[in-house]
């Protein structure tokens, strides 16, 4: 790994709608994971910088806070088109920081324009109730209004989609937002920052403020700040919690995950197969919705498609672990790892350092007695030779008890655990730490709909590895996988960005309190 010179660009902040550069004299490498080199840095804000990042937020708030939902409205329809029209130059901006393939990054974007789009109607999300004649003359109504200044703390894994999971409502809503992205990958901040100004955002309204824990810790104590979006892993989640609750936010801080894929017996093997490589191996496997264990209900494969009846004699044709492996050991033979310019399949890791720490857990696995098919470490990328490389790996018969199983990799790799019951993989999945995200394959509905009730984790894929739900529903996991309770987007988002107001109204009648008289007016 080689780095360049401080005569690199160095990205600043984005305050009171102009890029800033910073005065700290402290920064950060950014690199090119798959160059191996850091083609930028970033800065990192001192104590006077959040301050000034704060208090630009501040100052807009009451103007737009006061501005009608219809313009509101209309800066984020702009918006949305310029998105539309320019994510080619945004994803390439994530994939020159981050690695992921364009693919990847495009639908990064389109997954976060979703929310986008979500907020487009915020008319309708910040409709109150009402209640006429609760007692005699008096009316009950509630309305929404926004918070003031919110944080948003963002991950370096999806450095465009989790921003716009909450800046689209928060802003629509009439807050004013402070972002702080993963100084791993921190441009793209920047342009959406750019890109809200030129749909028509005022001013300070969408600030970015770079740094490290200290401008985290800015935010989290400000008494300017009062309310704290969050997501990455469960101790700095965990973290982001109990110190913004401390100083009085409401928090949202949503952590990490060990997702797992059920597989029964009578499932298309060729169906998972494909499922579980797009959704373990997909963005390097650095996504806190992406499959790390595969538990197959092990046991003699039927053969024939009524492999679900009980009835059927089939003659057996390998286990259902053992025929799963050799699907997906084919399938992993097939990608194309390398640079995500140059049309491959999968990119590198983030860094060299987060490199090493999942490559690590390869070497844990074969200490812990498992058996490792596919070994990522002996990956020929089509790429430099000083990218943070590493192939898709599997890894059979993992042993509960490995911490390959039971922490998060964040990673290409994908684990099989073997049980011989539905109950024991049900138990298995319920019993860990996180409840993130989960998923069944089989083709009985009836056995898919018992487990959607029974399992214990907060978002539920049926045949779909990776159910992240559509924006008009939340995101969100249970368990040590979220803090607060609020999810994102959807309508717990629009909730956490606002207060409600409950307001008991009594209006004397004219006619019977001699007010004015409304009659119609007669000749005297």
């Amino acid at each position: 790994m080689t780095t360049t010179d401080q005569t690199t660009t160095t990205v600043g902040h984005w305050i009171d709608g102009a890029h800033v550069a910073s005065t700290s004299g402290r920064t950060a490498p950014v690199y090119d994971p798959a160059l191996g080199i850091a083609t930028k840095h970033v800065a990192l804000a001192d104590e006077s910088e959040i301050q000034a990042a704060i208090a630009s937020a501040k100052a807009a708030f009451p103007a737009w806070s006061n501005l009608s939902l219809a313009k509101r409205q209309q800066i984020l329809f702009a918006f949305r088109e310029v998105l539309n029209r320019d994510k080619a130059e945004l994803a390439e901006i994530i994939t020159s920081e981050h690695g992921k393939v364009i693919d990847d990054a495009l639908g990064e974007i389109a997954r976060g324009q979703e929310v986008v789009e979500l907020a487009t109607n915020i008319p309708s999300l910040m409709k109150g109730e009402f209640s006429d004649q609760v007692s005699t003359g008096i009316d009950v109504y509630s309305i929404r209004q926004p918070l003031g200044v919110v944080g948003i703390i963002s991950p370096f894994n999806f450095p465009a989609m989790v921003p716009l999971w909450f800046l689209p409502i928060a802003i629509a809503a009439g807050n004013t937002v402070v972002l702080k992205p993963s100084e791993k990958d921190p441009s793209a901040a920047i342009w959406l920052a750019r890109k809200f100004t030129e749909a028509g955002l005022p001013d300070g309204v969408f600030t970015v403020l770079n740094g490290d824990k200290a401008a985290v810790d800015g935010l989290l104590t400000s008494p300017d700040v009062e309310s704290i979006s969050f997501v990455g892993s469960t101790p700095i989640a965990q973290y982001v919690y109990e110190t913004g609750t401390k100083h009085g936010k409401r928090v949202q801080a949503l952590g990490g995950a060990k997702n797992h894929m059920l597989v029964l017996p009578d499932a298309d093997l060729d169906l998972v197969a494909d499922n579980a490589v797009n959704a373990g191996f997909g963005s390097a496997g650095e996504r806190c919705m992406a499959i790390s264990v595969v538990v197959a209900v092990d046991g003699p494969r039927p053969a024939g498609t009524d492999a679900s009846r009980s009835d059927v004699a089939a003659e057996p044709v390998g286990t259902v672990a053992d025929e799963l492996i050799a699907k997906i050991t084919e399938r992993a033979a097939t990608l194309r790892i390398g640079d995500g310019r140059r049309g491959c399949d999968m990119g590198p890791l983030v860094t060299e350092q987060h490199r090493d720490k999942v490559a690590s857990y390869i070497e844990v696995a074969e200490q812990d007695g498992a058996e490792v098919v596919v070994d990522g470490r002996t990956v020929r990328p089509d790429g430099d030779e000083n990218g943070f490389w590493l192939g898709p790996t599997l890894i059979d018969k993992v042993p509960t008890t490995s911490r390959v199983y039971t922490e998060e990799i964040f990673g290409p790799v994908l684990s099989v655990v073997r049980v011989q019951t539905y109950e024991e993989g049900l138990d298995l999945i319920n019993s860990g730490a996180f409840g993130n995200g989960t998923a069944i394959f089989t083709n009985d509905g009836g056995a898919a709909r018992r487990f959607q009730r029974d399992v214990q984790v907060g978002m539920i894929g049926i045949n779909v590895p990776i159910p992240v739900p559509v924006a008009y529903y939340s995101f969100g996991g249970w368990k040590n996988s979220l803090f607060g309770d609020h999810k994102a987007y959807g309508t717990d988002g629009v909730s956490f960005f606002t207060r409600q107001k409950a307001i008991t109204s009594r209006w004397l009648d004219p006619a019977t309190h001699g007010g004015v008289d409304l009659g119609f007016p007669s000749n005297g």
